[in-house]
């Protein structure tokens, strides 16, 4: 894993539109790599490997941001009915390295790495790196065991306007749904941390984000949502969404 642009060729951002991914991609962009294409999984259900929530907006996303959106979907997943979460997160792995290995073929120079967004999770992170290899590109993962607020605050200040759109966990409760993260928040998911557990980040899948604009991107993205909400976890349904 590198933090530093590697050789010539073509970069491809691993993309759900959440916070991680974007920053991955806007520290990606910053540094001049030459990021050809976004790809964006969407799971057919809960996923160990993947964001799950609103990847279709991706494609809005892609559209502020101005780089073409490869999407890879959920019939390109291989049936499993393995409980082991390692063979089940090989096997969603296959169809994303299948689309990069396809990518390769048609990107200026070939493929010369991949974004990503993990923070702290060495199942995810392994299984790319492992499949950066196989396809003989390096992995770009600049908040890899960063400080999480420190991170949070480079968010905010960089411009990054990050909403809430799902949440499960002990202390997040249905006013998260659809709030703006900023200093306020990234304060009380500190103190919820403290109390719970919860990462200040999400990174154990306590919830998950949309960034809906940032420096770079063109448009913000403006959604129309309901909230759904079981008593312990919540879901932003989303009506409408569109550019500004």
């Amino acid at each position: 894993m590198t933090d530093d642009a590697g050789d010539a060729g073509s970069w491809v951002s691993l993309f759900s539109g959440g916070k991680d991914s974007s920053w991955a991609l806007y520290q990606a962009l910053e540094r001049g790599l030459p990021v050809e294409r976004l790809v964006t999984v969407h799971p057919d259900g809960d996923s160990y490997m993947y964001h799950v929530p609103a990847t279709r907006l991706a494609a809005l996303a892609a559209e502020s941001v101005g780089i073409p959106l490869v999407e890879v979907e959920p019939d390109d997943f291989a049936a499993s009915e393995t409980v082991d979460s390692g063979a089940q997160g090989d096997a969603e792995l296959e169809p994303l390295e299948a689309a990069l290995d396809e990518l390769a073929e048609e990107l200026p120079g070939g493929l010369a790495g991949v974004t990503a967004g993990a923070v702290e999770s060495e199942y995810q992170t392994s299984r790319i790196e492992a499949m950066a290899d196989r396809l003989g590109a390096d992995v770009f993962a600049p908040l890899w065991q960063q400080e999480p607020r420190d991170l949070a605050d480079a968010m905010l200040d960089a411009g990054f306007e990050i909403r809430v759109i799902r949440v499960a966990a002990g202390g997040l409760d249905e006013s998260w749904l659809g709030r703006r993260l900023d200093a306020d928040a990234f304060d009380e998911l500190e103190a919820l941390n403290e109390q719970y557990g919860v990462h200040i980040l999400g990174e154990g899948g306590e919830f998950e984000t949309l960034v809906t604009d940032g420096p770079h991107m063109e448009r913000a993205i403006r959604l129309d949502y309901e909230t759904d909400w079981d008593g312990t976890r919540g879901t932003l349904r989303i009506e409408d969404a569109w550019l500004e």
